[in-house]
């Protein structure tokens, strides 16, 4: 079951890890960052 994730934080560091993650496991990520 794929959910849709908001990331905050998402340009760099640990969000981008996270959301690169999250999207490889086929999950609709919303990326939001400055």
């Amino acid at each position: 079951m794929t959910k849709t994730i908001l990331i905050t934080g998402a340009t760099d560091g640990i969000g981008l890890l996270t959301a690169k993650t999250l999207a490889a496991e086929g999950h609709e990520v919303l990326l939001h960052g400055r």
